[in-house]
């Protein structure tokens, strides 16, 4: 039942009432989010999770784990038996047909009405054939599995707004420039995934993308043009996805990816400077903003649907705006304040404006008192580690560097105009703006 609000007025939670959804990536930060809201929020029949299989781990066993992780502890109070409306449906998105056997996929196309497809790898750096199997292929395959289901009302595909960093302004469009995600799926299965691999080799195949990850994220979005047909297909492009901001509990997030990686790794006292230009923007958005953005496009979709895929940026910069210098004064000021516990260093440092000097304050301020620690560690008979943890750092700096020190437009008028068109319970039970967000208070 939704929360705070009168349920005879959300337009969206009655929509849920009796569907069946069907969500792959369930199991990630984004993916849990998901499960969580429409478990609290909708009177949704069932939800269908494709969780993938564990050698020695029955199927419902990684539901059980899955539900409990501590974004869902307020739910079960208040719920005790919501596991019963989830159901583990066995697969991999890398398998034909996601490996779903025949009586899951009867239920699948008997009983589905909405699917969200947020499966994905996030890594940047992710080997060309690898990532064109996960974000690709596995686009043609939902899309093959959805055009089965007998009462499909909406196909959310969960893409980034950096699919086409090539660009400085990125409208609400899929673009076709990105190249034939076929004819790149044939190349990956025919070719020699050594050769596709290497970096010189990559690099040509990719052309101005800046890494794996965002080339095959376009490619994804070409093929729901390509192959979508007359499937009710909608976009969801999220920005850089930060911890949550409302809900259901205020800063949650199961990870330490990208730029919390950076925060938690300069609290701790690891990292002392990183490559960043102050006055670009730094777009962030909190997990709840997207996801509740997804629930709400797919009833859009259902209710209001049209021949074109519609594609809604969700992103900050235009509705809340924040410079990477802001963000270097708002997070030393917090960590000062709030230190972590078992710092190796009192914190310090702060954002490179220059290529070159970052590389110099990487060498003297991380990796040289890295390897005095190492030394200590070893005279005193422990395992070093201090000089891993920083290599596999820097390396996690390198792959993000690109969007540290560029930025770009993303015009929101469908988010907007959806926002409009939303009752008041709607907007407050799925709130899709953070135009009041203080960046402060949140970190």
């Amino acid at each position: 039942m939704v929360e705070q609000v009168k349920y005879q007025e959300s337009q969206i939670a009655q929509f849920y009432d009796d569907k069946s959804v069907f969500i792959t990536g369930a199991t990630g930060f984004m993916g849990k989010v998901l499960v969580e809201k429409l478990l609290r929020s909708t009177n949704v029949k069932k939800l269908y999770l494709l969780i993938r299989p564990k050698k020695g781990v029955q199927t419902k066993v990684r539901i059980q784990e899955l539900m409990s992780s501590n974004i869902f502890d307020k739910l079960k109070e208040s719920s005790p038996d919501v596991v019963s409306r989830v159901e583990a449906i066995e697969g991999d998105i890398t398998a034909p047909n996601f490996g779903i056997n025949e009586d899951d996929e009867r239920k699948l196309i008997n009983e589905c009405n909405v699917v969200f497809h947020s499966a994905a790898t996030v890594r940047f750096d992710e080997a060309l054939t690898k990532a064109v199997n996960l974000n690709v292929v596995a686009v043609f395959t939902i899309m093959e599995i959805c055009k089965k289901m007998k009462n499909l009302k909406a196909l959310v595909q969960v893409s980034t707004a950096y699919c086409n960093p090539q660009l400085r302004v990125v409208n609400e469009e899929i673009y076709s420039v990105n190249g034939d995600p076929q004819a790149i799926v044939d190349m990956c299965k025919r070719m020699d995934e050594t050769l596709l691999n290497s970096p010189k080799m990559t690099k040509q195949i990719i052309g101005n993308k800046p890494n794996t990850y965002t080339f095959t994220k376009a490619l994804g979005e070409s093929a729901l043009v390509l192959a979508g047909g007359s499937l009710p297909i909608v976009v969801v492009r999220p920005s850089i996805v930060v911890p949550t901001w409302q809900e259901p509990l205020p800063g949650w997030l199961d990870n330490l990816n990208g730029i919390t990686g950076n925060i938690a790794a300069f609290g701790k006292g690891v990292m002392r400077t990183c490559w960043v230009k102050r006055d670009k923007f730094a777009d962030l958005i909190p997990c709840d903003i997207p996801i509740n953005l997804a629930i709400a496009v797919a009833w859009k979709t259902a209710t209001q649907p049209t021949n074109s895929i519609p594609v809604y940026n969700c992103t900050s910069g235009s509705s809340n705006p924040l410079s990477w210098g802001q963000l270097e004064k708002i997070v030393f000021s917090a960590i000062r304040k709030f230190p972590f516990e078992g710092v190796v260093r009192y914190p310090g440092g702060g954002f490179s404006e220059y290529e070159t000097t970052n590389k110099i304050a990487q060498f003297t301020r991380e990796s040289v008192p890295a390897y005095f620690l190492d030394t200590a560690a070893w005279m005193m008979g422990k395992k070093p580690q201090m000089m891993k943890i920083v290599q596999k750092m820097h390396k996690a700096e390198l792959a993000t560097e690109f969007f540290a020190t560029n930025d770009w437009k993303w015009p929101t008028e469908n988010k907007e105009k959806l926002h409009m068109e939303m009752t008041s319970a709607d907007k407050k039970a799925f709130n899709i703006d953070m135009s009041t967000m203080n960046w402060t208070d949140f970190f």
